[in-house]
């Protein structure tokens, strides 16, 4: 397979990020180095951790063994629910781990709104943008509400607010309002967990096009506009969900796969039931 062309979205700052990344929730820290050393090897060129997987440091080494220069690869970490008062020493800590001198997104990992500090948190990752470590700041798991609440009372829009994402719960309501205030739709779980890759539907289309099931999802994805981040620990799967720029879903396609978001189905917790002291 030769390398493809990830295409790169504008955000609301004038920063862009490849469209297709990778992402490494769960994945061991003794496995990590290899497993983003062969998606980089890939092609991708946009990863995706966070604190609290406790993989950060091994992502810095696959990234730096890459050879790969700085500006090519776009490191995306989150900042993990009870280092929302202290949030400029966290982002440090992800950068000493990851060993760059600046982030290119660093996201508030989830609302927490039991503590109600995500507004300060949310305040000192703008002076993380101000002081040149940070190149964009964003949110991820926050519901209408919680943006609602930051638009009103920060100077700066997220540029991306990453939720759970997939063909089962397919959050029309937040999607409408990041297309309203310039923020970028990011997808995690983007296959339901592998839920949706047994479903009918999506075999269907499968079959049509030639390809996987998680090639056809991930190709959704793609063209609703999200950010997507497919992880996995096998070279297959690596490539394969990469590999989804040669063909493209038609109207009746993409109606199809909305129509299973009647579901509306989370395998990850709802954003209003996790509390400041959550165990990943």
């Amino acid at each position: 397979m030769s390398t493809p062309v990830v295409p790169r979205l504008t955000l609301n700052n004038g920063v862009t990020v490849p469209q297709l990344g990778f992402g490494v929730y769960k994945v061991d820290a003794a496995d990590t180095e290899r497993v983003v050393s062969e998606a980089l090897e890939a092609g991708y060129r946009h990863i995706d951790t966070a604190s609290a997987y406790g993989n950060e440091a091994a992502v810095g080494r696959a990234v730096t063994a890459s050879g790969l220069a700085r500006d090519e690869v776009f490191l995306t970490t989150k900042l993990w629910n009870d280092e929302h008062g202290n949030a400029r020493d966290a982002a440090r800590r992800s950068l000493d781990a990851l060993a760059v001198e600046r982030l290119d997104l660093y996201l508030i990992h989830w609302p927490a709104a039991d503590q109600d500090l995500y507004v300060t948190a949310w305040r000192a990752l703008e002076t993380l943008v101000d002081d040149g470590l940070v190149r964009a700041i964003g949110v991820s798991n926050f519901q209408p509400a919680h943006l609602e609440r930051l638009l009103a009372d920060t100077d700066v829009a997220p540029a991306v607010n990453q939720i759970e994402l997939h063909p089962y719960l397919q959050q029309a309501e937040l999607r409408q309002l990041h297309a309203r205030h310039g923020i970028v739709t990011g997808a995690w779980s983007p296959l339901g967990r592998g839920n949706v890759l047994a479903d009918p539907t999506v075999a269907a289309l499968a079959r049509k096009h030639g390809v996987s099931p998680a090639q056809i999802i991930v190709r959704w994805h793609l063209q609703l506009g999200n950010t997507v981040i497919p992880k996995s620990v096998t070279r297959e799967r690596i490539r394969s969900n990469l590999d989804v720029f040669s063909f493209a879903l038609d109207g009746p396609d993409l109606a199809r796969i909305d129509a299973l978001g009647v579901h509306e189905q989370r395998f990850g917790s709802h954003p209003d039931e996790v509390r400041a002291d959550k165990k990943l």
